[in-house]
């Protein structure tokens, strides 16, 4: 069965049953996570835009993406926004999954300056020189 990607029209203009069916049935048949974060995350901006209907789109879909698939790059680009669809708890295990080795840049940096101003004063003693 081929599946057509739904155009920007058909995710602005049709209902909620509508596009719930058609958005799950294409993760169903493509198995893309990354095209189907991106659909739930132009009907969060519809939301935004006064479709009330369309608050926490989606939800189990949403949850099964982050909690039981590997984490895409598209799945990280677009994290933040669905933190509502989640319990804090819940929020804190993604965020460490999605950024596994997530060290914060002043470290980072702070650890760099300290090895290489070692380095500069990593002096010979006298004493141990080799030389005649």
């Amino acid at each position: 069965m081929q599946t057509q990607p739904l155009s920007f029209r058909q995710l602005f203009n049709l209902k909620p049953k509508t596009l719930e069916t058609r958005i799950t049935n294409f993760y169903q048949a493509t198995q893309n996570s990354s095209i189907t974060i991106q659909y739930i995350l132009a009907i969060k901006a519809r939301n935004q835009l006064g479709a009330a209907e369309f608050d926490l789109f989606l939800k189990d879909l949403v949850r099964e993406l982050f909690m039981n698939t590997k984490a895409t790059r598209s799945m990280k680009r677009f994290f933040h926004y669905f933190e509502d669809y989640f319990m804090a708890p819940e929020w804190q295990t993604l965020s460490s999954k999605v950024f596994p080795q997530r060290v914060s840049p002043q470290r980072s940096f702070g650890e760099k300056v300290v090895s290489k101003v070692r380095s500069f004063f990593s002096f010979v003693r006298p004493e141990e020189t080799n030389e005649p």
